[in-house]
């Protein structure tokens, strides 16, 4: 029904605020990432592959070139694989606001179609990403003119000291679980182990279970709504079978160079120490689309090109992937991501 239409002035009015505030923020990320020596980098929105993540849903078409057969086609969930292709080209500090497309989510805090905000850095560490990090979202406030980051009767204050945490500490603190206990072997954590630590919180294993889908359940129902109360945290540290394109940790290769930024219990940001090994990062991908196709009976290809690159030599780097309309939405206290966009996917 038009009624209903988002376009209706009445009804789009009500949202306004939110989208000068959002130009406000986009300018101020464009700001600091000019000052700090980073290019603004366009890379394309279809690629052979969108991405290896087993429970990501992409759109797929198809490329049709003058005088050549049709050729498979996916609409990106980030734009990873083109920005570290642009790290080996000899760009050592980049950053992309890009626009990425994820199917079958659709919620207050997800959309079909979203802006991602992912910057890649030479010679750094993931250490020196939690700083940008720290200094990013004090510039992102002081542009929306607010004084805290809200959302859901919660606020984080961004200026305050802020919360650090690994994933073993947040699994002891808010479960009294010790984690990396249930994984002897790091690459394949025990089910059953996991299973006897998380029955006492009444939280039981689902025919089906793998180990990650109960660290998930206990995570997302334990540990999620606690972090980035009061100030921002960082939840870093991941055991390493949860690396996905991180690399181990040198002094614990139990554990992968990977942390996510929490703001208000949301999620914002992940971000890896990069792993650079081809070989390596192979065999993970195999891994990821075996998880696929025994989840949901596909899987997406692999990138060769994307594999070519890392052997060719991409530089030790560390790079992060940030929401900014979850961004907008904490700093306008606005209540749904739909709130904070211009038009919403129809």
């Amino acid at each position: 029904m038009s009624g209903d239409a988002w376009w209706q002035p009445e009804r789009f009015a009500l949202k306004r605020a939110h989208l000068e505030t959002r130009g406000r923020i986009l300018a101020a990320i464009r700001r600091f990432f000019a000052e700090r020596g980073f290019v603004e980098a366009e890379t394309p929105v279809l690629q052979v592959s969108p991405g290896l993540e087993p429970h990501l849903h992409a759109f797929a078409t198809t490329l049709i070139e003058p005088d050549e057969g049709p050729r498979p086609r996916f609409l990106h969930t980030s734009p990873e694989f083109a920005m570290k292709k642009l790290l080996v080209a000899g760009v050592p500090h980049l950053f992309q606001l890009a626009h990425c497309f994820r199917n079958a989510e659709r919620s207050r805090t997800h959309h079909p179609e979203f802006t991602l905000l992912e910057w890649y850095r030479a010679g750094a560490s993931y250490r020196d990403l939690m700083a940008e990090c720290e200094a990013l979202l004090r510039a992102v406030l002081d542009a929306a003119g607010a004084r805290s980051f809200a959302w859901q009767g919660r606020t984080a204050d961004p200026g305050g000291g802020w919360t650090y945490l690994s994933v073993a500490e947040a699994f002891q603190r808010f479960c009294g679980i010790d984690l990396l206990a249930t994984a002897p072997d790091p690459e394949a954590p025990s089910l059953s182990l996991l299973a006897d630590a998380a029955r006492p919180l009444g939280i039981a294993q689902h025919p089906g279970d793998a180990w990650e889908d109960l660290f998930f359940r206990v995570f997302l129902e334990r540990i999620e709504p606690h972090l980035g109360v009061g100030v921002p945290a960082i939840l870093c540290d991941y055991p390493v079978s949860m690396a996905a394109l991180a690399r181990p940790k040198p002094d614990d290769p139990r554990l992968a160079e990977r942390f996510e930024l929490y703001v208000c219990g949301l999620e914002l940001a992940n971000a890896f120490g990069e792993l650079t090994d081809a070989a390596v990062q192979r065999r993970r991908f195999l891994a990821d689309q075996a998880k696929k196709r025994r989840c949901y009976g596909e899987a997406y290809p692999i990138d060769e090109d994307f594999l070519a690159a890392l052997a060719h030599g991409m530089p030790e780097s560390a790079g992060i992937a940030l929401g900014v309309d979850r961004l907008v939405m904490l700093a306008t206290g606005a209540a749904s991501i739909e709130d904070v966009l211009w038009a919403p996917v129809a």
